[in-house]
């Protein structure tokens, strides 16, 4: 998870101070045996002290499984979410925006 964050950040990124809100998106192989939000504290363990400095500034967390049979088309979908539609399973797509109110609105 933080490699994937090293990659996709500037070199010389620092970790947010602000509030964030947190989209996670798992697009597993199979029908998951597991509870979807098992996933939620992992990653967001994961991202902090990288992506922000602590876990109390996240503010919203969606969250979705796409089990195989059911991935439906997204309308205007990022480059990244893209690849995550067309690549290889198990995938967790995570994206963090400063904005908790985004799409709220």
């Amino acid at each position: 998870m933080k490699q994937a964050s090293f990659d996709a950040l500037p070199e010389d990124h620092w970790a947010t101070d602000s509030p964030i809100a947190a989209t996670l998106f798992y697009f597993p192989e199979r029908p998951m045996q597991g509870d979807v939000d098992n996933i939620v504290k992992l990653v967001l363990d994961a991202l902090a002290r990288h992506i922000y400095l602590d876990d109390r500034q996240v503010e919203r967390v969606v969250v979705q499984k796409f089990e195989p049979e059911h991935v439906f088309p997204f309308a205007s979908p990022s480059a990244r979410l893209k690849e995550a539609l067309g690549g290889d399973r198990p995938m967790l797509y995570v994206r963090v925006s400063n904005d908790p109110f985004e799409e709220l609105s």
